[in-house]
C-alpha cells in the first residue's frame, strides 16, 4: 500500500489547515477558526505515531520486495523508484501524490490539503529546532518587486511586465554547529603620515608586524543541508534570528514544502570550518587598535574544536521568474525579508551608461591634450 501521511485539517469544519507567521497559529481556510500549535500537536500526536509507524513498515517492506500498489511498471521496471521519487496517498480525497524521496511536506494537488510525512522527521532524522515562517507569500512578492527598484541596469519591461512563475515557502534543512577555534594571526600593519612644506609634500610609511592570539567561541554555525538549494543564496539571506528558534514540531509546517536533510553532516563540516576561520580572523582584525591606515593578515594558525551539533528547519521563501528563455531564482529569508537573487541586465541600457561616461572622459582627454 502507499506510504501514509497526515492531512492537517480543521477540527470544526475538516477545511485545510496552514500555519500563519503574522499569528503564530494555525488557521482554517474555509471557517476561519484558529488553534495554537500545542492544540494541534496534542490532537495530532497519535495520527503522527501512526503515520510515521506505517511509513517506516512500508519502507522496511519495500527493501524486501518491491510493493506492487506503487509500481509504474515499464518494461518490469518500478517508474518512481529508478526516478527518485516516493508515492503517497493524500487522505483527504484519495490522490496520488508523487514526491521527492527528500520531502516531508507538502500539499495535494487535487485538493490544496497540506500533506505531512511524518516517517520523514522522525527518530535520527527529526530536528531539534525549527524558526516558523514569520512572513507571508504576499510580504515576499512584495520584497521582489521592491529589490527591482533602483537597478538602473534591469530592462524596463522585466520589472513592467514579469510574472513570477512560482513562489513556495520551504523549510530548508540546516546543520548548526557550535565549536571554537584557538588562533594565532600574524599581520601585517602602515601606518601612513603626511608633512606639506611649501609646494612640497612629503608621505613616510611606517610599517608594522602585529600578532594577535586567543580563543573564539561559536554558537549554532548555519550551513543547509539540501542538495536542492543554491548555497550561495543560502548565505547570502543570513542571519536567522537564533532567538525564535522553537522545538521541531510537526504543526509549523502545514501550508509549507519542507524537505529532510540529504548532505550528511560530515559533508558540511569544510563549510562550516572556514566560515569559523574567516570569522576568527575577522575578529582578531577588528581588535586592533592604533590608527593603522591598513592591516592584513600575513599568516594564520587556526585550530578549530568541533563541538555540539543541531539540526533545525529554517524558513525560506523560493520565487522564480523566466525572462527571454531564461530562469531566474529569487531567495528571501522567510524570518526577516533578506532577499537576494539575480537580474537580467539590459545591454541597450549598458551601452547608454557607456556612452555617458566616455563622452565626458574624451573631451576631458581632449582639454588635456590642447593645453
Amino acid at each position: 500500500m502507499a506510504k501514509q501521511i497526515t492531512n492537517y485539517q480543521c477540527p470544526s469544519c475538516t477545511g485545510p489547515l496552514h500555519y500563519v507567521g503574522e499569528s503564530g497559529m494555525l488557521e482554517c481556510d474555509y471557517c476561519g477558526s484558529k488553534f495554537t500549535v500545542q492544540q494541534i500537536e496534542a490532537l495530532y500526536k497519535d495520527k503522527d505515531e501512526a503515520a510515521a509507524a506505517a511509513s517506516a513498515q512500508a519502507q522496511a517492506q519495500q527493501a524486501a520486495q518491491q510493493e506492487a500498489d506503487n509500481q509504474w511498471q515499464d518494461n518490469g521496471t518500478n517508474w518512481a523508484t529508478d526516478q527518485g521519487l516516493r508515492v503517497y496517498n493524500c487522505p483527504s480525497c484519495g490522490a496520488e501524490l508523487i514526491c521527492d524521496e527528500t520531502t516531508a511536506a507538502t500539499s495535494c494537488p487535487y485538493c490544496n490539503n497540506p500533506s505531512i510525512v511524518p516517517g520523514q522527521l522522525s527518530d535520527m532524522l527529526k530536528p531539534d529546532y525549527v524558526i516558523p515562517f514569520k512572513l507571508s507569500k504576499d510580504a515576499a512578492v512584495t520584497a521582489l518587486k521592491n529589490y527591482y527598484r533602483g537597478k538602473k541596469l534591469l530592462p524596463k519591461a522585466f520589472s513592467d511586465n514579469n510574472h513570477i512563475q512560482e513562489i513556495k515557502g520551504v523549510y530548508v534543512p540546516f546543520w548548526l554547529f557550535n565549536g571554537e577555534a584557538d588562533a594565532d594571526v600574524t599581520f601585517q600593519a602602515t601606518r601612513v603620515s603626511s608633512v606639506t612644506t611649501g609646494d612640497t609634500v612629503i608621505t613616510t610609511t611606517d610599517h608594522y608586524r602585529l600578532h594577535r592570539s586567543g580563543t573564539v567561541s561559536f554558537e549554532k554555525i548555519p550551513v543547509d543541508a539540501s542538495s536542492k538549494m543554491p548555497d550561495a543564496h543560502m548565505d547570502a539571506i543570513e542571519p536567522f534570528d537564533y532567538s525564535e528558534l522553537k522545538p521541531f514540531s510537526n504543526a509549523y509546517l502545514p501550508g509549507f514544502m519542507a524537505d529532510k536533510y540529504d548532505v550528511q553532516a560530515e559533508d558540511c563540516y569544510r563549510r562550516a570550518d572556514e566560515r569559523a576561520e574567516n570569522t576568527t580572523v575577522e575578529i582578531m582584525n577588528r581588535s586592533v587598535s592604533g590608527g593603522y591606515s591598513t592591516c592584513v593578515p600575513e599568516s594564520r594558525r587556526i585550530n578549530i574544536r568541533r563541538g555540539k551539533m543541531h539540526y533545525a528547519l529554517l524558513p525560506v521563501w523560493l520565487l522564480s521568474t523566466q525572462w527571454n528563455g531564461k530562469n531566474y531564482l529569487f531567495a528571501m529569508n522567510g524570518q526577516t525579508g533578506k532577499l537576494i537573487g539575480d537580474l537580467p541586465i539590459s545591454s541597450s541600457k549598458v551601452l547608454a551608461w557607456t556612452a555617458g561616461i566616455a563622452a565626458p572622459l574624451m573631451a576631458l582627454l581632449a582639454a588635456f591634450f590642447w593645453l
